[in-house]
């Protein structure tokens, strides 16, 4: 059966060089019949390693094909090629900002409702850029990076305090940068809604030890769809 969605590489043009990157590349999924109807946007930043991840990857082609414009680019240590080591939270903010600039580019197409979302140092990115003017209906954060891994007792929480957004949370139970205990109690103390949903056994990229392939398709397939009717739940109520 034909996809009803369009998928089209691009290249996100800087403002300025970021770590000696001019441009970074990123992936955009049209949905069938973009830009009529309720023209809903979803921008998604990678974790460790680049906009090819496998649950980034998946998840942006599932939402592509559920209704939702869809974006996924390089931060710039993984367009030139780099381990993500030593990073600076505003080379990786002024990246995410480029990508929402690019979805603003035509204006007749611009996104009427906008969710961002990322994995691991992606889902701290898009946090932080939230509790800045950025209007974003939601923003949902898979494997989220609470604290260094063996120091729970270090959250890195102040960016979800100043978050207004509504935020969905998908954690693997055996992630150790995120002991779910900790999450819990964090966000008891946040002033804006929040759904967590555990992934039983599952490590940072909500995978288990050993599974297949097609446990591991069924695991971003589930991803997916947890996403997908969040977003749908939100633009309900609105």
């Amino acid at each position: 059966m034909e996809e009803k969605a369009k998928f089209k590489e691009v290249q996100i043009e800087l403002p300025e060089p970021l770590e000696g990157c001019d441009s970074l590349s990123a992936v955009i999924g049209f949905p069938e019949w973009w830009p009529t109807g309720a023209r809903i946007a979803v921008v998604i930043a990678h974790g460790d390693g680049d906009l090819n991840d496998p649950l980034v990857s998946n998840l942006h082609r599932e939402l592509a094909l559920h209704r939702f414009l869809t974006l996924r680019f390089n931060f710039p240590f993984a367009e030139a090629g780099k381990k993500p080591k030593n990073l600076d939270p505003v080379v990786l903010e002024k990246a995410f900002r480029a990508a929402l600039g690019l979805l603003a580019r035509d204006k007749t197409s611009a996104p009427s409702h906008l969710f961002l979302g990322g994995l691991g140092l992606g889902a701290q990115a898009a946090a932080r850029l939230a509790t800045s003017r950025i209007q974003a209906d939601g923003l949902f954060f898979l494997g989220f990076p609470l604290h260094p891994k063996g120091a729970p007792e270090e959250p890195d929480i102040e960016a979800l305090y100043r978050v207004t957004s509504s935020m969905l949370f998908l954690q693997g139970s055996a992630d150790p940068r995120c002991e779910l205990d900790v999450l819990r109690r964090s966000l008891s103390r946040v002033g804006a809604p929040t759904v967590l949903r555990i992934f039983e056994g599952a490590n940072s990229s909500l995978l288990k030890s050993g599974q297949s392939e097609a446990e591991r398709l069924g695991t971003y397939q589930a991803t997916s769809r947890i996403v997908a009717d969040w977003m749908e739940g939100i633009l309900d109520d609105a």
